[in-house]
């Protein structure tokens, strides 16, 4: 299994960046998929998470500014970043994460975001 996460990189304030996550090894339209960030000497916290349903959730600093959204025949998880603040700078991770029968979750590799003020 393997969560190849892209599209992070340095932007100005009030930019835009989106993230991609492209799974492969795993059945991906049954899992629900999320992005969370840790910035420095912070705890990992959740950003965005998207259900197999399509049910989404956002963490309130996000609401309004970042969608999540998926292509399951792409097996890839985006998250679309808008009008980005300094405090959004952080490493990002996407997570892909089964409830059902034999629960797993499975992490991508870090992406850095950096937005200057």
């Amino acid at each position: 299994v393997q969560l190849q996460a892209s599209g992070g990189g340095l932007v100005q304030a009030g930019g835009s960046l989106r993230l991609s996550c492209a799974a492969s090894g795993i059945i991906f339209s049954i899992y629900l998929v999320g992005w969370y960030r840790q910035a420095p000497g912070k705890q990992r916290e959740l950003v965005a998470a998207l259900s197999s349903g399509g049910s989404t959730d956002y963490a309130d600093s996000v609401k309004g500014r970042f969608t999540i959204s998926r292509d399951n025949a792409k097996n890839t998880v985006y998250l679309q970043m808008n009008s980005l603040k300094p405090e959004d700078t952080a490493v990002y991770y996407c997570k892909a994460y089964y409830s059902g029968n034999y629960p797993r979750d499975y992490w991508g590799q870090e992406t850095l975001v950096t937005v200057s003020s």
